[in-house]
């Protein structure tokens, strides 16, 4: 039975993964169309397993969007590795849960060790802990989660047991071109977003080092900032060497880099620069399905110090004791699938200098779009691409049109953002298998586009 089921879905994989280089990004048809396409009668008795997996490729294919390809540019979306989809099929057939070692010792030792491979690349604190999570929201919600009990602890006050009610509730400081996963975290954990005290940021939205001197000043008890490596817009990075010098004689401060794409620079020597001083934060955000190219879903929680983590977020039961080396010690979840396992395959088969050339090759693809993109009279790009991101805006056309355009047109695929107040395209370089013949071919088309609107 199960033979038959790999193979059926196999076949349809690998026509799917073949096809995306070629096939047309975005979405031909509309919502209603797709819901006409599936079966929504829930039958009486069950179906045989093969019509079921026929049945549901056939009507599921018209709304993939083809976001794993070379030529999809919205968001910061990366492709899946081969190796990654090849160990996510593994996963999901070993079916482990991932929550404790007695449960699965494989999944707990291959986390261990893509724990530690990931902690090198990033030039992170080898004894630092890590908890793999399902992506950057929650990464961010991990770790403030460690942030607030380790400086609440500090003032005497236990967050998990007494609650927030009378407690000495730090002062947090965000950019104010912070992401919103991080705003939502605040929201989460009860430390509120309005609450937050915004920081000037300059004209690439990095959070500025004098501002952030201005809003400490006179800022008595616990600290929390978070910086932010990689503006999801323009791809800067906040002055983090800057920023840790002005926590470094505070005695209740806590520096939280949210470094979901951007902290990746740090695997690249020519980009170890943008991420200087992340090493000296107290905890990282970042994502593994962004620039790692891993299937969704996947990102990692760091923290520096361990007790942090694992205090925060332990949970105990007569028939579940966790311990501290247990993997869901490390995270919100208890079970949770080996997330880990597709990270190990993804840098074993980049490497070290794999994984470096992955993320000098998008930034370079990136300055070529910008290149091409900015060739035409009436473009503009709006950043230093300084990353994989570029931002552009078109005279005389409304880059929401523009972007829908592109999106109709199926070539390539762009969002849009808001920057300085008005509408802008942006072009998102994160996957493994775009060429300079993809740039090329999409932003010769969104010239096109651009001139027949």
């Amino acid at each position: 039975m199960f033979e038959d089921v790999v193979a059926q879905v196999g076949r349809w994989s690998a026509r799917w993964l073949e096809s995306l280089s070629t096939r047309p990004v975005g979405v031909p048809v509309d919502a209603a169309d797709v819901r006409a396409g599936v079966d929504d009668h829930l039958p009486d008795r069950g179906e045989p397993v093969d019509r079921v997996l026929s049945d549901l490729t056939r009507a599921w294919e018209p709304g993939l969007v083809a976001s794993a390809g070379p030529r999809y540019f919205g968001f910061v979306t990366g492709g899946a590795l081969p190796a990654a989809v090849g160990a996510e099929w593994l996963v999901t057939a070993a079916d482990q849960n991932a929550a404790t070692y007695v449960m699965s010792p494989a999944a707990a030792v291959i986390e261990d060790v893509a724990a530690a491979w990931v902690l090198d690349l990033l030039r992170l604190p080898d004894d630092a802990a890590l908890g793999f999570v399902t992506g950057a929201q929650m990464a961010n919600v991990t770790c403030l989660a460690a942030a607030r009990r380790s400086l609440l602890a500090a003032r005497g006050w236990d967050d998990g047991a007494d609650g927030l009610a009378g407690a000495p509730v730090p002062t947090v400081l965000v950019g104010d071109q912070a992401h919103a996963t991080l705003t939502q975290a605040l929201r989460l954990l009860g430390l509120g977003s309005a609450r937050a005290v915004r920081v000037a940021v300059d004209d690439q939205g990095r959070m500025r080092a004098d501002a952030l001197a201005d809003r400490l000043d006179g800022v008595d008890g616990p600290v929390l900032v978070c910086a932010q490596a990689g503006n999801v817009a323009t791809g800067a990075c906040d002055p983090l060497d800057a920023i840790a010098d002005l926590l470094s004689d505070r005695t209740e401060s806590w520096l939280h880099v949210d470094g979901a794409f951007g902290l990746w620079a740090a695997a690249a020597p020519a980009r170890q620069h943008l991420v200087a001083g992340a090493e000296r934060a107290d905890s990282w955000a970042v994502d593994a399905h962004k620039w790692l190219n891993v299937p969704y879903d996947c990102a990692m929680a760091v923290v520096r110090d361990p007790a942090a983590l694992t205090g925060a977020l332990t949970t105990s039961a007569a028939y579940l004791p966790l311990g501290d080396l247990d993997p869901s010690a490390r995270t919100p979840e208890n079970s949770r699938r080996a997330r880990a396992v597709p990270v190990y395959a993804a840098l074993r088969s980049l490497g070290r200098d794999g994984v470096a050339d992955l993320v000098e090759r998008c930034c370079a693809l990136a300055s070529q779009a910008a290149l091409e993109l900015g060739r035409h009279d009436r473009v503009r790009i709006l950043n230093d691409v300084v990353l994989n991101q570029v931002l552009v805006r078109a005279d005389g056309v409304d880059a929401r049109d523009l972007a829908a355009a592109v999106q109709r047109d199926g070539t390539c695929w762009v969002g849009t953002t808001v920057w300085d107040g008005e509408p802008a395209v942006r072009f998102s370089v994160s996957n493994w298998s775009t060429t300079p013949a993809d740039v090329t071919r999409s932003t010769t088309r969104i010239l096109e586009l651009l001139d027949a609107l």
